[in-house]
């Protein structure tokens, strides 16, 4: 037995068939037809524009068939919504408010890309990090360290320990060269700072944790499938107030946020001058 489900997909489908027995620039009056829901018509020239230059018929058939499937629920779902408004929803000033919210943060937005400046000076950040450091209280342990992840067994072994006990100069280009070659993870940027548990999770678990990280200074170890090398440079623990570079993004971002809104706000005001003088304001 068929249900009235598939009696509406047969229905719909043979609705179809006799569209794409035309084409779509058929000759004959009037629009087709494609969906109702309620007293809301789907037409065929709704769908004008949606349709590839090179579309087959069986592409068109697809892209109908999808799109008034998705109409149908769109519509069904609009007319409920609609039926259970407040009484006391004044939609009409909802989207004046919505239009004038776009504009406005339009006209924002070209204000910012003409005449924000986004260079931020070091010392702009340093000023930024006196003021506000205390907000930057660390909760979880930091480092500076290098550190070499490579698979055993280790090749050129003996010039990477010579590497390894002098990293500067020469040797850190040499040994920042040998990483990228055979390393499976590296850190040797010594003015970078990384979460604890960022680089514990590349070594066998509980090697270095928030934990032991202190006494952690120097090691080199092999769990057999690699060998490891962690030297630590410097610590910051909990509580500790996080330096200038590990935060300097954040510091750099609200340093912008906090020009844009003084930006916006002169603009403001010399509108408001502007007006004042040229008499297109009056107050009451």
């Amino acid at each position: 037995m068929i249900g009235k489900r598939s009696l509406s997909i047969l229905a719909f489908s043979l609705l179809l068939l006799v569209f794409v027995a035309c084409d779509r620039k058929s000759d004959q009056p009037g629009d087709r037809l494609l969906a109702r829901v309620f007293n809301r018509e789907l037409h065929l020239s709704d769908l004008e524009n949606m349709f590839p230059e090179q579309a087959t018929r069986t592409d068109s058939l697809l892209i109908i068939q999808a799109y008034v499937s998705r109409w149908i629920r769109e519509e069904l779902l609009m007319y409920e919504a609609e039926k259970n408004l407040p009484p006391d929803l004044n939609i009409d000033q909802l989207v004046r408010d919505y239009r004038r919210s776009l504009i406005r943060n339009n006209y924002e937005q070209v204000l910012v890309e003409q005449l924000l400046d986004s260079t931020v000076t070091k010392t702009e950040l340093q000023d930024f990090y006196e003021k506000n450091k205390e907000q930057y209280e660390l909760e979880t342990p930091i480092i500076r360290c290098f550190f070499i992840k490579i698979a055993a067994p280790v090749p050129k072994a003996d010039s990477l320990l010579q590497l390894w006990a002098k990293p500067r100069g020469a040797n850190l280009t040499k040994l920042e060269a040998y990483c990228q070659k055979h390393a499976t993870a590296h850190v040797l940027v010594d003015s970078i700072w990384h979460k604890v548990d960022v680089i514990g999770s590349v070594m066998p678990k509980g090697t270095i944790t928030a934990d032991n990280i202190a006494s952690k200074r120097e090691f080199r170890q092999s769990d057999g499938q690699f060998v490891y090398y962690f030297r630590l440079l410097e610590l910051k623990n909990r509580k500790e107030i996080a330096p200038l570079s590990y935060i300097e993004q954040q510091a750099r971002t609200f340093v912008l946020h906090k020009r844009k809104l003084d930006l916006l706000q002169r603009k403001r005001e010399d509108l408001y001058e502007l007006a004042l003088k040229k008499g297109n304001l009056e107050i009451f």
